[in-house]
């Protein structure tokens, strides 16, 4: 008998969902994580339509493009992204920009009509919309906007042209950014908590014609629009 339980408690020990416990454990930790972040973004931000948040734990670029089981108010956060984020910022970064976009689904059909035809006619502009409602939602959830540099700058590969790209060039993106952060949110820059984050230091790095300009703007108090590079 004593045999038969031990042989029964190692069969067990050795099973494959007993095996997988301490993945699947992670896996329940991180939905808990987005599922908290996503929420904190959408009550802060008074979001009364309904979001919903999934971890997949695959690489997005092993999925479908177009999974037919998702819709419009469903976020995907999948793994190879997840990889990339370092904390609750990026991961607010993440998770604000696909918020924004979610949350315009819900106009009404003709609204909805008119939106997707003003996007698809002007996708870099609407990209950069997109981008600052993000920064804004972030604030006022607690996070800092800086962070949406940061993923970016690591996530997002440089471009050598945008002529014929619907997508902005990403040093186009994060200047737009920036000047955002530096003419409404300049606190974060004067209190810079990622003055050490080597992603920052790189962004600092390839953006300084870019700042530059920005800096002669609003030291010449110019409304100039700004053609970044």
């Amino acid at each position: 008998m004593k045999k038969f339980l031990f042989l029964a408690g190692m069969i067990f020990l050795l099973s494959p969902a007993f095996a997988n416990e301490p993945a699947l454990l992670q896996i329940r930790s991180i939905q808990s994580q987005i599922d908290d972040c996503g929420a904190k973004i959408l009550n802060a931000n008074q979001i009364t339509k309904p979001v919903i948040f999934v971890y997949d734990n695959e690489d997005k670029k092993l999925k479908l493009e177009f999974d037919k089981t998702l819709t419009k108010h469903q976020i995907v956060v999948y793994a190879d992204s997840y990889k990339s984020i370092e904390n609750d910022d990026e991961l607010a970064a993440f998770l604000a920009r696909d918020i924004a976009l979610a949350a315009r689904s819900y106009d009404g059909v003709f609204n909805g009509w008119l939106r997707s035809i003003q996007i698809k006619a002007a996708p870099k502009k609407f990209e950069i919309v997109a981008d600052k409602i993000a920064v804004d939602y972030m604030v006022k959830a607690g996070y800092n906007p800086i962070a949406l540099i940061t993923f970016i700058q690591k996530t997002v590969p440089q471009k050598r042209y945008d002529t014929i790209s619907t997508k902005n060039l990403t040093s186009k993106r994060l200047a737009h950014i920036y000047e955002y952060i530096y003419t409404k949110y300049p606190y974060y820059l004067i209190n810079n908590e990622y003055l050490e984050n080597v992603h920052y230091q790189n962004f600092l790095l390839t953006s300084q014609n870019n700042r530059r300009m920005l800096e002669e703007k609003v030291k010449n108090n110019s409304r100039e629009i700004l053609k970044y590079e």
